[in-house]
């Protein structure tokens, strides 16, 4: 048996009659926390270049696809082979450059062809077309404003987002990883002193620009 065989092997002795008692009361719902955790921990190794770190966290991330495959199985939904089996054949779908006759020469065209190939997906799954069906709704704040924008520029409704100067602290710089994470920081501790929750509030504030970009959109496809 290979290394996956195994781990799903113990997943489904943890979920069986006299397994364990905890992993037999999680639901889809109660594991939701634990895979934003685990998660979030796999970045901080990354962030952190700890390959040994790294290895154990990409195991705790991948033992959260075990357990939501497994609990779908013996609900007759889905299994972990057809998680699999759908990841590898949009893999193989979204890159007809390498398993097709399709050409792209450099990233830039394998992105754009990767979001024709996604568009088209999206569309047979849903008529309704606005930004709320394009952006998942519970990313966190910051990721889910950085989709929405990501979202604006495919259809051609651009903001200025380029690294130009910027006022920082009294002065003008060019916009960097730090300066930029130094920005939230700031802007962070003051929402605290102001009792203002930041998620919450750029969550708030990119819904509002949803709804304006829609309006906008339709205006220009009646055009």
């Amino acid at each position: 048996m290979s290394a996956i065989d195994d781990l799903i092997a113990t997943l489904a002795r943890l979920r069986s009659p006299g397994g364990c008692p905890w992993d037999l009361e999680q639901t889809h719902e109660s594991l939701c926390a634990n895979l934003v955790e685990e998660t979030c921990e796999l970045l901080e190794a990354i962030d952190h270049g700890n390959d040994a770190h790294m290895v154990e966290e990409l195991g705790d991330v991948l033992l959260q696809v075990v357990f939501h495959a497994r609990m779908a199985e013996e609900r007759g939904a889905f299994s972990f082979e057809d998680v699999a089996r759908g990841i590898n054949d949009k893999l193989v779908r979204r890159h007809p450059h390498v398993f097709g006759e399709a050409k792209a020469e450099d990233s830039a065209a394998v992105l754009r062809q990767w979001d024709a190939i996604k568009a088209g997906e999206t569309k047979a799954r849903t008529d309704r077309g606005g930004f709320a069906d394009a952006v998942p709704a519970t990313l966190p704040a910051l990721l889910f404003a950085a989709e929405f924008i990501k979202q604006l520029k495919k259809r051609g409704l651009e903001i200025d987002d380029s690294r130009k100067p910027v006022q920082f602290r009294g002065t003008s710089e060019e916009l960097t990883e730090e300066t930029a994470g130094a920005r939230l920081f700031d802007l962070a501790a003051a929402c605290r002193s102001a009792g203002i929750d930041p998620e919450s509030a750029l969550r708030r504030h990119v819904r509002k620009q949803m709804e304006q970009a829609d309006n906008a959109h339709k205006r220009r496809e009646t055009l």
